[in-house]
């Protein structure tokens, strides 16, 4: 088992130099990091780096893009950032991002931070049944009846899969909802659950086979902007591979903060907390966030001010 502390001496210790080009690269790899990428004792140098990097890539696109930018900057990640000091990668990276080398190199400090922490976290085993491959979510909010679509693109794990139970990312008082499939199955109410966010289970027209896809479309009325919470989050149960989410607030009014949530815990996800990272609102009054590989049971989205409304 990994620990925190030793995890991020020992990626510190990694950075330097060439990174995962580094001579001698098995000397570089310390007990946390062997079991973090899987390194064992008979693995000759090449291997050692396709583990390191196939790792540490994965990690870092859980990350924001300046993070992730920063991770594959600091480890020497792709071929165009292989050079060989540290400071040409934080050169390299500062010019991409468009900042300084000192905020480069804290950004840097910050996701190892954050790459021990993923590791820390405990890892929900995903439901069985189904996985998610794509879900779109768009909502608006420049309009007297601020509205949702949902668009689900799912994949079984079985045979014979006939239904799909899913919680809606919308936080919303049910009762507040006006709720219609588009496409794709019919829909049964399952209530609310925590954090108010309601809950379906979807009959598919038939029967699914084993690594069938499907896709599904819901859409979701409000009475008000005030019906629901200031945030949408999606807390996968089942494995999810892309959340797409879209938010537009509309050019006309104060461009809110908002502020976008990683890997987060759900617990913490408050209307007076701000967890996570600002996010800007581009000249259309809109935001657009990317989640990829998401971690069953940790939370994903935005959250903004409740001036925006």
């Amino acid at each position: 088992m990994t620990t925190h502390p030793e995890l991020i001496r020992e990626l510190k210790s990694l950075r330097k130099g060439r990174g995962v080009f580094a001579g001698r690269i098995q000397e570089r790899v310390g007990p946390n990091l062997s079991v973090l990428c899987g390194v064992v004792g008979d693995d000759g140098p090449v291997t050692v780096r396709e583990k390191l990097t196939a790792r540490l890539l994965e990690l870092a696109e859980q990350l924001p893009d300046d993070m992730c930018l920063a991770t594959v900057a600091a480890f020497a990640l792709s071929t165009e950032v292989r050079l060989p000091l540290y400071q040409d990668r934080v050169h390299w990276a500062a010019i991409r991002i468009d900042r300084d080398a000192r905020t480069v190199r804290r950004r840097v400090d910050e996701a190892i931070d954050h790459l021990a922490d993923l590791v820390a976290i405990p890892r929900r085993v995903p439901a069985e049944g189904w996985g998610t491959a794509e879900l779109r979510v768009a909502l608006t909010l420049d309009c007297l009846r601020p509205e949702v679509l949902e668009q689900h693109r799912i994949v079984a794990d079985q045979d014979a899969l006939h239904e799909v139970d899913f919680v809606s990312p919308l936080a919303v008082g049910h009762r507040y909802l006006e709720v219609d499939v588009l496409y794709g199955g019919t829909l049964h109410d399952r209530g609310i659950v925590t954090h108010d966010r309601p809950s379906f289970a979807l009959t598919l027209p038939r029967p699914l086979s084993r690594g069938e896809s499907h896709d599904f479309a819901v859409r979701f009325r409000l009475p008000d902007p005030r019906a629901m919470r200031s945030q949408v989050v999606h807390v996968p149960e089942h494995r999810c591979e892309q959340f797409d989410l879209r938010v537009r607030f509309g050019r006309d009014r104060t461009p809110p903060q908002v502020w976008a949530m990683r890997d987060g815990h759900q617990a913490v996800w408050s209307e007076a907390a701000r967890d996570g990272h600002q996010h800007p609102v581009d000249r259309a009054g809109e935001v657009h966030l990317r989640f990829r590989r998401l971690v069953p049971g940790l939370a994903y989205g935005a959250r903004w001010e409740s001036g925006a409304h």
